[in-house]
């Protein structure tokens, strides 16, 4: 079995840069608008509404769905980029995001339209572009 060649770290971590960057923005996304059922299920049972989807339901099914996206997008993404050995950064990724969401979530539980601070944002991005560069060397 041939051995194929590494990429260099500048081109894995531009890479890595801009399959994080679409991997927080699409969970962003989803977490945002899985909320957005959340205020909409709160408002429906203010005004009477009868039983159905709770808001207690929406916000887990929001944090599950956006912390099922983030790995998910940033291995296809990887992968599709023609990367390998993407484990450490779908690793430090996902953390991340777990961390910035759970830092975060009270802004966004503040209303509809609301985003995570952009720092913590930015430091999700980083980590997990910087941790694709760590690879294991076969001996």
């Amino acid at each position: 079995m041939a051995s194929s060649a590494t990429t260099p770290a500048l081109p894995r971590l531009l890479k890595a840069l801009i399959v994080s960057s679409v991997g927080v923005a699409a969970s962003h996304l989803v977490l945002s608008d899985t909320l957005y059922l959340s205020f909409t299920a709160q408002a429906s049972t203010a005004l009477g509404a009868g039983g159905g989807y709770s808001s207690d339901q929406a916000f887990t099914s929001a944090l599950v769905n956006t912390f099922l996206l983030m790995p998910l997008a940033l291995w296809i993404g990887m992968r599709i980029a023609g990367e390998r050995k993407v484990g450490p950064m779908v690793a430090v990724g996902t953390a991340g995001w777990v961390a910035a969401v759970g830092h975060g979530v009270d802004v966004l539980d503040s209303g509809p339209g609301a985003v995570l601070p952009p720092g913590s944002l930015a430091l999700v991005v980083g980590a997990a572009s910087l941790a694709s560069l760590m690879r294991r060397s076969r001996a």
